[in-house]
């Protein structure tokens, strides 16, 4: 952890998850230095480089967000090998697969976002820049240390934190009115436990060595409407202030992401992206985020 002060709020989301916080070990460190990732990692086998930042609102400073991104991964990276780890999963994104346009719009692993691509927000930038630094290091100098990569969409699912991420706030929004006009944007979804699932997995598979691994449900991108419409459909009353109206403009690209690797070569089966979005909306009403009598 950046700092030793968040510690019993994680252990409180660990037990929240129905796990034993007995065995867990917090030691601190940070991404943007080197103190503490030898002494983290010492006796490591299996390493998961799982976070970097994302923040609700882009920087005007696309490094605050490249920066611990590339530097953090490499830190990891290096610490890992350091180690004798035998493997490392990292967490990308489909920010560095999937924002460059393509005829057709249709996305696998072989797809690279190219971070010069015009307009591109600091945090996709990040993603993108990362993983590529992540995979030249690690053919240059990783030694006998693998490197699995995953790259999920957006990731949504019921929280065991108290503190709300970015993507819960896109679901509270959606349903406390705060949201009364949904952005005009598609994407991905896939379940915060289904990715977790698919970083055990790619750790677990020896042929999964090297390979990077898209992380989305099965079936079509989804808009903010089409969320919201499902919200309501499912959980009434609740979801009744969720928009019904999306923002003007051209439509968008419908991107078509495959999961076939992950499905194939791993057996992962995600859930119905509904099912995420409900049972996200559940967790916040249940967590008191939301008027549970609307």
């Amino acid at each position: 952890m950046r700092s030793l002060d968040r510690a019993p709020q994680l252990r409180a989301a660990v037990r929240r998850g129905g796990a034993d916080d007995a065995g867990l070990e917090i030691v601190a460190a940070h991404l943007t230095g080197d103190d503490g990732w030898a002494a983290a990692l010492a006796g490591c086998e299996e390493v998961h480089h799982v976070a970097s930042p994302i923040p609700a609102a882009q920087p005007d400073d696309p490094d605050e967000l490249i920066v611990p991104a590339r530097e953090g991964t490499l830190r990891v990276l290096r610490a890992a090998r350091d180690a004798g780890a035998r493997r490392t999963v990292l967490t990308s994104s489909f920010a560095a697969v999937g924002y460059t346009p393509k005829p057709g719009a249709e996305f696998t692993e072989a797809d690279w976002t190219d971070p010069d691509t015009p307009g591109l927000a600091p945090y996709i930038r990040s993603k993108a820049i990362a993983e590529r630094a992540a995979w030249d290091w690690s053919q240059r100098e990783g030694g006998d240390t693998e490197l699995v990569v995953v790259n999920p969409t957006g990731i949504f699912g019921p929280t065991l934190t108290t503190t709300l991420g970015s993507s819960m706030q896109l679901v509270k929004a959606l349903l406390d009115g705060s949201m009364s006009v949904a952005p005009r944007a598609r994407f991905g979804v896939v379940d915060v436990r289904d990715a977790a699932d698919l970083h055990l997995r790619a750790m677990a598979a020896p042929e999964a060595a090297g390979r990077r691994f898209l992380a989305v449900a099965d079936g079509p991108a989804l808009s903010f409407v089409e969320l919201a419409g499902i919200l309501r459909d499912r959980l009434g009353p609740l979801a009744a202030r969720a928009p019904e109206q999306e923002a003007p403009g051209e439509d968008l690209p419908h991107p078509v992401i495959h999961n076939d690797r992950a499905r194939e070569e791993l057996g992962w089966q995600p859930r119905p992206a509904a099912t995420t979005i409900v049972e996200s909306a559940e967790c916040l009403r249940d967590l008191g985020f939301l008027d549970a009598g609307r």
